[in-house]
């Protein structure tokens, strides 16, 4: 029986197989589905099964990029209950002001070193997305 059921989304490979290593080695159980661009990512939560509990989506991809995909969430009034969690390169305050203003529920910069990766992931799934609201001041993972 698996804790939670996550959906990822990024158009580089290297990212997908880092993200899917970190995972793997927490100790809940976890179904991961991962996804290499957006259109993937709508397609497979707009026909479940599996429903995800909790998005890690990237900004950057071609087509459908994490904008596009984030703000289509938001404004369905079926999904936009699922967290949306920013899992980007990009630290610009603009940008992570710009995913908070879509309705993401919180950003984490990719991290460099694989246990910092890990603490990311680990923290976000920790939340308890029923009881946070997004603020400035909580809105971006401290490592």
């Amino acid at each position: 029986m698996t804790d939670l059921t996550i959906f990822y989304t990024d158009d580089d490979e290297d990212d997908l197989s880092i993200f899917t290593d970190a995972v793997e080695s927490l100790t809940r159980k976890i179904k991961l589905e991962t996804y290499n661009g957006g259109d993937k990512l709508l397609n497979a939560i707009y026909n479940p099964p599996p429903t995800p509990n909790v998005v890690f989506l990237d900004l950057n991809m071609p087509g459908k990029n994490g904008f596009d995909v984030l703000a289509e969430l938001k404004d369905s009034d079926k999904k936009n209950n699922i967290p949306i969690i920013i899992f980007s390169t990009s630290n610009e305050p603009g940008i992570i002001e710009k995913c908070r203003s879509l309705g993401a529920n919180y950003f984490i910069t990719k991290p460099i070193l694989m246990r910092d990766i890990i603490q990311s992931i680990e923290h976000a799934l920790n939340i308890d997305w029923s009881k946070f609201d997004p603020s400035p001041k909580n809105f971006v993972y401290k490592a």
